[in-house]
């Protein structure tokens, strides 16, 4: 080959390497602005083509849950049982129980006292009923009285020329009357004498007392026990093997002087459950007699009251 046409053969190659340059840069220009198109087109391609869904996991084998049987219906009875027990106690649940319980039992034992009462005049005889219906009476006879001569005294008052001369008369007399009750001044009259052999040393203050109330409720006046005078204010202590009656030790035998109705004070004495036959059981030995004159002689010296005033001043 010569010279010449080699030349030609490298001219035609730096045409064709320039063409495909070209060629190169063209179609490399062209794929740079489809490029952003074909993205997008293929991006939108994408997103429509729905995706595969996942084909669902097998559930896993699950044992069987055995069956429960039905639970049986409970009776009205059966619902308040189960309720009731085991006991759910509260603190004030517990407090009110223990406060009926003190209630309840209070109320017992009175009832109890009260039964021993009527007991005891269950089985009394017919006479000693007869005779404490006739004490009875004859309370209600001495209220009576008593009301009577109040309101006599006022008709007295009301009706008397001198009605100054009529009050003073009667305050002279009232003033008698309470100086015997107050112990202040003597007095004798009907009544009763009540002596208490204590052999055994077994009386207390507490069942002379009892006779001391008895014989008040039965109407008496004036009692004396051993030399001392009973008033209102008088009270009664053990002391020693004796008793002390306004802190004046007296001892046995006690000896009562009572004045008043000995029928009724009598009676009182020894109505079944009373004073004799309290005093009997604790074996001592008690002696009652009637008397048609009782001196009764010990004197309470005037006490004037520390706060009391009478009211007409």
């Amino acid at each position: 080959m010569s010279e010449h046409d080699d030349k030609r053969a490298e001219e035609n190659g730096d045409t064709r390497a320039e063409q495909q340059r070209d060629g190169s840069g063209e179609s490399g220009n062209r794929l740079r602005k489809e490029l952003p198109q074909e993205v997008a087109a293929a991006e939108s391609a994408d997103q429509d083509t729905p995706e595969p869904e996942s084909a669902p996991e097998p559930a896993p084998d699950l044992e069987p849950e055995p069956e429960v049987a039905p639970e049986p219906r409970l009776t009205g009875r059966q619902r308040l049982v189960q309720g009731l027990w085991p006991p759910r106690v509260s603190r004030a649940q517990l407090i009110v129980a223990l406060l009926l319980f003190g209630l309840g039992f209070g109320l017992a034992v009175q009832v109890a006292s009260n039964s021993d009462s009527d007991s005891a005049l269950r089985g009394a005889r017919q006479e000693d009923l007869v005779r404490i219906l006739d004490e009875l009476d004859d309370r209600t006879q001495r209220l009576e009285d008593e009301k009577q001569g109040l309101e006599k005294q006022r008709d007295e008052l009301e009706n008397s020329s001198d009605q100054a001369e009529e009050a003073r008369r009667q305050t002279i007399e009232k003033e008698r009357q309470l100086g015997i009750l107050a112990g202040t001044v003597a007095a004798q009259g009907p009544g009763i004498t009540m002596t208490i052999e204590d052999t055994k040393g077994t009386v207390e203050s507490d069942m002379l007392l009892d006779a001391v109330q008895e014989l008040r409720a039965a109407g008496a006046e004036a009692i004396q026990v051993n030399g001392v005078r009973v008033v209102a204010g008088t009270f009664l202590t053990d002391s020693g093997k004796g008793v002390s009656v306004d802190g004046n030790k007296i001892n046995a035998p006690y000896r009562f002087k009572v004045i008043g109705k000995s029928q009724d004070l009598e009676p009182a004495l020894n109505i079944p459950g009373g004073v004799v036959q309290t005093l009997e059981k604790e074996q001592a030995i008690v002696t009652v007699e009637r008397s048609t004159k009782i001196v009764v002689d010990a004197l309470r010296a005037a006490k004037r009251p520390d706060y009391a005033r009478s009211s007409s001043q």
